[in-house]
Formats: C-alpha cells, sequence, structure tokens
C-alpha cells in the first residue's frame, strides 16, 4: 500500500505536467517585420502541375523553362507559411536569363489544396518527397547540371536532406537565407515576431520522441504571424510537430552541414531580421569545406528573392569551373 499511495501523486504529478506542456500557449506572438508585399501579389507564377509522390498522394509544383540554352536545372524549395509562388521572381529571372530550367514544388502540407494543410503522416515524409521529385527532375534532364535550393526553412530542408539519405545525387546546392536550428548562431532573437513556437510542447514532444512515442506529433508546435492583407487563404500558418521536425536539420546539424559534400553557394542579407547573417560563414566553414558565403549589403529575408544580385551571384557562381 505505502508503494502504491506514493506513485498516485507521482503519476498525477506527471499527468498534469503533461496537460499543462501540451496546452500551453504560444510564446511571444507579435507584429512581424517582413514584407511579404515584395514577394506576394506581384507577377502570377505558372500554373502548378500535378505528380505523384511514393504514397500515393498527389502533388503539385511549378515549372520554369527556359527559352534560352542552358544546362542547368534549379529545384527550389519554398520556406513556411507560404508555397512556391513566392519564389516566382528568382525563378522567373534565372529562367528568363538562361541560367537554368527551374521547378519550384509546393511541400507536402502546403499550397492551394493540400488534402492535411500543415501536416506530413511521419518524420523525413518530406524527404521521401523530395527524393520523388528529384528522380523526376532527373528523367527529364538526363545529362543537366541538377541543383537543390532553398529558401528559408526550404534551406533547411536541403540541408537535412543532404543529412539523410539521399537517394538522388545532386551537383550543387544553393542555399538563400537558410534556417539551420534555433540553437546555431544563425538564429536572431527577432525571429521570434515571425514563428511563434510552443516551446513547452517542442520540448515535451521531443522527449515522448526519444522514447518512441510518437502518438501526439499531429499537435501544433508553432504558428506563423502573416499579415492579414496577405493572405488568400492559400498560406499555412500552423505546423504539427512531424511537419516542423521534418523541414529543418536535426538537433545534431553539425552532422548534416557536413553531409553537404557538393559545391554549395549560401547567400545571406545583411538586413536579415531573421537570422544573424554574419553567422552564417564561420557557420559553414567549420563543417564543410564546400560553401562559398556571401552577404548581400542592404537586403533582407524576403527581399533576398527578388533583388537582381541574388540572381548574379547564382548565376556568377554556376559558371564557375
Amino acid at each position: 500500500m505505502w508503494r502504491t499511495g506514493r506513485r498516485a501523486p507521482f503519476a498525477l504529478g506527471l499527468l498534469s505536467t503533461l496537460v499543462v506542456l501540451l496546452a500551453a500557449p504560444v510564446w511571444g506572438q507579435q507584429d512581424n517585420n517582413m514584407d511579404f508585399e515584395q514577394v506576394i501579389g506581384g507577377e502570377p507564377p505558372p500554373a502548378l502541375r500535378p505528380y505523384q509522390a511514393r504514397d500515393g498522394t498527389p502533388l503539385h509544383y511549378r515549372r520554369y523553362t527556359s527559352a534560352r540554352q542552358t544546362n542547368n536545372v534549379i529545384v527550389m524549395l519554398h520556406g513556411s507559411g507560404y508555397h512556391s509562388a513566392y519564389l516566382q521572381p528568382l525563378a522567373a529571372a534565372l529562367s528568363e536569363s538562361g541560367t537554368a530550367h527551374v521547378y519550384t514544388p509546393d511541400l507536402r502540407g502546403h499550397g492551394p489544396e493540400p488534402r492535411r494543410r500543415g501536416d506530413v503522416a511521419y518524420i523525413g515524409q518530406l524527404e521521401d518527397d523530395l527524393d520523388d521529385f528529384l528522380r523526376l527532375a532527373r528523367e527529364a534532364h538526363p545529362d543537366a547540371p541538377l541543383f537543390l535550393a532553398g529558401h528559408s526553412s526550404g534551406g533547411g530542408l536541403v540541408i537535412r536532406h543532404a543529412g539523410g539519405e539521399p537517394q538522388v545525387a545532386v551537383d550543387g546546392y544553393v542555399l538563400l537565407a537558410p534556417y539551420i536550428h534555433h540553437s546555431a548562431p544563425t538564429s536572431a532573437d527577432s525571429n521570434s515576431d515571425w514563428a511563434s513556437p510552443k516551446v513547452p510542447r517542442l520540448i515535451l514532444l521531443g522527449m515522448l520522441n526519444s522514447v518512441g512515442i510518437t502518438g501526439l506529433n499531429d499537435l501544433t508546435v508553432i504558428e506563423f504571424n502573416m499579415p492579414e492583407p496577405v493572405r488568400d487563404g492559400t498560406e499555412t500558418l500552423a505546423y504539427s510537430y512531424r511537419l516542423q521536425k521534418s523541414m529543418h536539420p536535426r538537433d545534431d546539424y553539425s552532422a548534416d552541414l557536413a553531409a553537404l559534400n557538393a559545391p554549395t553557394l549560401v547567400l545571406a542579407g545583411s538586413d536579415d531580421s531573421s537570422f544573424n547573417s554574419d553567422a552564417y560563414a564561420p557557420l559553414f566553414r567549420e563543417y564543410t569545406d564546400q560553401a562559398k558565403v556571401k552577404v548581400l549589403d542592404g537586403v533582407g529575408h524576403l527581399e533576398i528573392i527578388n533583388r537582381p544580385e541574388t540572381r548574379e551571384t547564382i548565376q556568377a557562381w554556376l559558371a564557375e569551373p
């Protein structure tokens, strides 16, 4: 009886802690300081095209075919909260200049009509989807140099994919203001005004996953504060735990960075309010000798998508012997 009596308060206390952590509200909700109007509402992107993932789910992408002679192919991934449409300024500039044929897939859980907005079936499913799409790109361009690019969290997914078990080899990487990890030196305190994480819930779910308990991975762990004037119903303003984890490098992000074993261009803006742009060069230098890092003066986090310096730098990098 004594042992049972001692366990009951402990179990009740643990249950109470779980309830509090799982119900904890979003922390740090503020007005965000990123100008979404720079990349949303401009020239319309190409229409979405379907492709089928390995589990039979129809996913979608946009294609920017260059009318000029080019051998390069770039698959470019969007960041958190929206979808591939906002990449139009850079994707169009690269294709129209003859730099590359560009493909911009909508990641699972995103886009105008996803099956489950803000969610995936398991941690790592985005990497599987990316392998499926890269295979299609390689089949369409069997002899072309194939590059994998990503902006913000899309850049984080590129790094995560490199550090996993990629099934399709690429010839290089282009990372635009990539998200590395909340504990990385590139993270900035001001990031909380755009992304509002449920920190206690993230911690708890991480603990549960470490012992094989995954039944709560559909719970929301982060919300995004996109300004009302630019919302059109196609944004994705909340992520489940399994989607959030799938979008970014692993907790041991150093291993993922070290796995970038092909030429890598890292671009960031000096006026990026989300990330510490000065930290990219020393961070990448520590883990890989493949990366060339350039900080564009006076450029912000979203602005990097539509600045001509971005296209010019990518173009020059691709032309290097």
